[in-house]
């Protein structure tokens, strides 16, 4: 019988990971704050053709991003010693012994770095999948991904790795920047 917890899957190396409704609620705020103006002002005000393009389009594009938000909160993470695999609407597997292309990416929010999120680009053969630092366990997700990537051998960026030493993750010598 497995623990509701799920610690019997951590203690045979699984783990799993997922974002939480906490770190969504800013960005579903974004989407609102940008759809719902836009779809009122569309449909109350008689607008002309060119207000109607121009509002059309930000209502789809924060529609769209209200839309990835939700997929995001929706994708789960199981992590193996063998790979990573996300369920939800979009299902893929990163095979670690297949892995091809490691990204680690810092976009900052403020002029002085401070603050800022990061960015998790895995791919293997033709499954690609991006993580963002808000999902529960990130690091050692990270963590699991370079010891994937030293152990193939992956040449990897210098800002990859400078963003894997402010991680504190530490490479075997094997691959390298390019």
């Amino acid at each position: 019988m497995t623990p509701i917890d799920g610690r019997a899957d951590e203690l045979a190396g699984k783990t799993r990971h997922a974002y939480p409704a906490a770190a969504m609620v800013d960005d579903y705020l974004r989407a609102a704050a940008g759809f719902v103006p836009a779809g009122i002002l569309f449909a109350t005000v008689p607008v002309g053709s060119v207000g109607a393009a121009v509002l059309g389009s930000f209502a789809a594009l924060f529609a769209v991003f209200g839309l990835r938000t939700a997929l995001r909160h929706r994708t789960s993470l199981e992590m193996t010693e063998a790979e990573l695999r996300a369920s939800g609407p979009r299902r893929v597997a990163i095979v670690w012994s297949e892995l091809d292309h490691l990204k680690l990416a810092y976009y900052s929010t403020r002029r002085d770095r401070r603050a800022g999120w990061m960015q998790l680009d895995l791919a293997a053969g033709p499954a690609r999948l991006r993580l963002d630092s808000r999902i529960d366990g990130f690091g050692e997700v990270v963590r699991r991904a370079a010891a994937a990537a030293a152990a193939r051998g992956l040449a990897l960026s210098d800002a990859t790795l400078a963003n894997l030493q402010a991680l504190g993750v530490d490479l075997p010598q094997s691959g390298g920047a390019r």
